[in-house]
């Protein structure tokens, strides 16, 4: 589908990946998804952009060399006012990770974190839009938060984010509500309180369609990345989680398997 089609505040709008070797990151995921890259931008840090048959899908930029967090994957939601999302999030007091920050022509960006301490980024769209297609195999497919708060976490996305939201499931083993635009689903948020390791913090991640995740994890390990949860099928499709060659964690969406 291409972006004017799904293009809604609060809705995730681009993801991108920090990576400590960004030679390696280009052919890896060339390989798993098909995607190209494009020049990367000096002005930027070299940053530069995944492709995926000429569409935009992804973002790449090198690790920082003074440290701080590397090989991962964010997720930006888009806005309208990135300064004055930013200023409501800190006044329900969260933590600014990076400040409003003008991105040339193209956007607006900003990092903070929500009350059970994941990273989001927010983009408020320049001449850069965000992603150009999503669903199709080898392109973004879902957006999903797993928390360890999971109340207060939708409470804040609906104040903050003015999300829609509607309940999937509201049982002690499954408790899910979706992001919504009338009927279209946009982005899942999970307790995940009773699951994660306690020194694993509430995160967000992005799934990546293929046309089957068990082929996809097979190629994955082939290029010296890791199964983190195999394949398995679920009323959502077959669903996995993996890891690059240099640690950077995503979710793969496919078909269920017989």
């Amino acid at each position: 589908m291409p972006a004017s089609d799904f293009s809604v505040l609060g809705a995730p709008c681009w993801q991108d990946l920090m990576t400590s070797d960004v030679e390696r990151a280009k052919a890896f995921y060339g390989e798993v998804f098909g995607w190209s890259t494009n020049d990367p931008a000096p002005e930027f840090g070299g940053y530069t952009n995944f492709t995926k048959g000429g569409k935009l899908v992804a973002g790449l930029m090198p690790a920082m060399p003074e440290g701080g967090v590397a090989n991962v994957w964010s997720i930006y939601l888009r806005v309208a006012d990135a300064r004055a999302t930013t200023k409501h999030a800190q006044e329900t007091g969260s933590a600014v990770i990076a400040d409003a920050m003008d991105v040339g022509d193209l956007g607006t960006m900003a990092v903070i974190s929500d009350p059970s301490n994941a990273v989001i980024g927010m983009w408020q769209p320049g001449e850069h839009k965000g992603f150009e297609v999503y669903g199709e195999p080898g392109t973004p497919a879902w957006w999903e938060l797993h928390t360890r708060d999971y109340d207060k976490s939708l409470k804040w996305y609906q104040e903050v984010f003015d999300w829609k939201t509607r309940t999937e499931g509201d049982t002690p083993e499954f408790r899910y509500t979706t992001m919504v635009d009338g009927e279209m689903q946009w982005a899942g948020v999970m307790d995940d309180s009773k699951t994660l390791p306690p020194e694993m913090p509430s995160y967000w991640t992005v799934y990546f369609a293929s046309e089957s995740a068990d082929d996809t994890l097979a190629k994955i390990t082939k290029l010296g990345g890791s199964v983190m949860m195999p394949a398995q099928n679920t009323p959502y499709g077959r669903l996995a989680v993996a890891a690059d060659p240099m640690g950077a964690a995503f979710s793969i969406s496919g078909p269920v398997t017989e």
